[in-house]
């Protein structure tokens, strides 16, 4: 995945796991206390860029955390 960073403005890539169901998917942020990546999709969320299946794809990304740990919920733009 890649995100620009909300007060670096600096653009990161990063290896993730997800689940995929249709256009949401769901990355699962493992440690997160330890990892500040997620972060960037508190509140409203933020925009995201994410390679699936060699293709990029656009979507929005919003961090959760619940009693499960901490995920980042993203839809995708549709092509």
């Amino acid at each position: 995945m890649t995100y620009t960073g909300r007060r670096s403005g600096r653009t990161f890539s990063i290896p993730v796991a997800y689940r995929r169901e249709g256009d949401e998917l769901t990355i699962p942020v493992e440690l997160p206390d330890r990892k500040t990546w997620w972060r960037n999709f508190t509140g409203d969320g933020g925009p995201i860029l994410v390679r699936l299946g060699g293709v990029d794809r656009a979507g929005h990304g919003t961090a959760v955390r619940g009693a499960e740990g901490v995920r980042v919920s993203v839809r995708l733009t549709p092509v």
